[in-house]
This record gives structure tokens, C-alpha cells and sequence, in this order.
């Protein structure tokens, strides 16, 4: 009996032990994919930052294989960007993420012969290849473009005819809650209209003129007449920009 039992606290012991190795790699892991994240995200920004200063501050082929880079650089990261976000809401997106994954092969293709030419000490000569770089480049980012555009154009037709039909459904609910229909009168209530004396005497009317409610009235409520609309109760929110009623205080 003592046996099991030490066997079972052993096996207890080595599952919380792999449990906590298992807890601890995946954290490991987790915090080393965000550092890497971090360092991509910063490495970019400072080949962005110096790819903008030497385009603007060179001349020359160093100025415009600058320019191409940065340009190429610019389209095909907003457009990965955009199908990324949309591809979660629109699942006909995913054909175009794998065009662009097939683009992106091209892109990255260029911009590593781009990079090399940066190094190259014959400016002559890569002053000869940018007729054909320019055109590869305009190539590659026209085409990351247009898939840019279609998907944002197809995200905004969606919205708008999602829009007009919830501004439909809405425009018939209003009128249905405008259709009201008079209260049918109780037998009796037309009867001096009916003889055609006219307007109620002085004697069976109000002080403003209206005529009075005729003996054993009930008041509001009462049969014959159309209930009160009963209000809503204030306590009970049903949307996030409703205060919630403070609650009553009992004594």
C-alpha cells in the first residue's frame, strides 16, 4: 500500500515537473518571438530612415537606387498589410495573399540586387542598370498596388451595401413604429353628434373647453379607453452608451 502510494506522489511530482518545463519553454519561446519582432520592426525602421535620407540627400545612381528601394519597400509592406487584416473578414482574400506571397519572392528578388548594386565601386555601369531596375521595379510594385486598391475597394463596396440595407431595415421599422391606429370609440360617445345638436353644452364641459368625462369614469385605464404605454424599465441597459440607473437607496 505504501508503494502506490509513493509511486503516485512520484508520478504526481515528474508530471508537475514536465508540466513546468513544458509552461516554461513555451514562455521562452513566446518572449524570444517578440524580441525577434522588436529587432525586425527596428531594423526596418532604420533602413527605412537611411534609404529616405540617401534618396533625398545623394545624387546619382546612389540617390536612385535609394529611391527604388524605398519605393519597393513602401508598396509591397502596405500591401501585405492590408490583405493580412482583410483576409480574417473576407476569406476570398486568401487567393490574393498567395499572389502576393508569389510577388513577394520577385520583390525580394530585386531589392537584394538592389542592395548589392549599392556596393558595386563601377557607377557607370550601375548607372546603365537602372533603366531595367526602374522597370522591374515599377512592375512589382504596380502589381502590389492594384491588389492593394482591389482589396480596399471590395472592403468599402461591402460596408456600403451593408449600410444601405441596415438603413432599409431601419427606415421600415420607423415606419412601423409611426403606424398607430385610433382607439375604436365605445358605443354612445358619438350619440349627440349623431342627433346633430352640435358641440357639447357649457354644462358638460371642462374648464379648457374640452367635454367633461361623463359620471362613474374610471380615469385612465379603464375599459373602453387605450391603456398608457407602459415606460421602459431604467435599470435595465441594453447598450454600452446607456448610463446604467443608480440603484435605489433602502433605508
Amino acid at each position: 500500500m505504501e508503494a502506490t502510494i509513493i509511486t503516485i506522489m512520484a508520478l504526481l511530482f515528474l508530471s508537475f515537473v514536465a508540466l513546468g518545463v513544458f509552461v516554461t519553454v513555451k514562455v521562452a519561446k513566446a518572449a524570444k518571438r517578440g524580441v525577434d519582432r522588436t529587432i525586425d520592426q527596428a531594423r526596418r525602421t532604420v533602413e527605412d530612415t537611411t534609404l529616405r535620407a540617401k534618396s533625398i540627400g545623394q545624387v546619382g545612381a546612389a540617390g536612385e537606387l535609394a529611391r527604388l528601394r524605398l519605393s519597393l519597400r513602401t508598396s509591397m509592406r502596405a500591401t501585405q498589410e492590408a490583405l493580412q487584416a482583410g483576409v480574417g473578414e473576407d476569406a476570398s482574400l486568401k487567393e490574393s495573399l498567395d499572389l502576393f506571397h508569389r510577388l513577394s519572392a520577385h520583390g525580394l528578388e530585386l531589392d537584394a540586387d538592389l542592395k548589392r548594386l549599392e556596393r558595386e565601386p563601377d557607377r557607370a555601369w550601375v548607372a546603365g542598370q537602372l533603366p531595367e531596375l526602374g522597370a522591374r521595379t515599377e512592375r512589382i510594385t504596380g502589381s502590389a498596388d492594384a491588389l492593394r486598391h482591389a482589396a480596399r475597394d471590395r472592403a468599402l463596396k461591402f460596408a456600403e451595401d451593408d449600410l444601405s440595407t441596415l438603413s432599409a431595415q431601419i427606415d421600415v421599422e420607423a415606419g412601423a413604429l409611426r403606424h398607430w391606429t385610433e382607439p375604436e370609440t365605445t358605443p354612445g360617445t358619438n350619440a349627440r353628434t349623431a342627433a346633430g345638436t352640435g358641440a357639447p353644452d357649457a354644462s358638460t364641459a371642462d374648464g379648457w373647453g374640452h367635454p367633461a368625462r361623463p359620471a362613474g369614469h374610471a380615469g385612465p385605464g379603464a375599459v373602453g379607453e387605450p391603456s398608457a404605454i407602459t415606460a421602459p424599465d431604467p435599470r435595465r441597459t441594453a447598450y454600452p452608451w446607456e448610463k446604467s440607473a443608480r440603484p435605489e437607496t433602502t433605508t
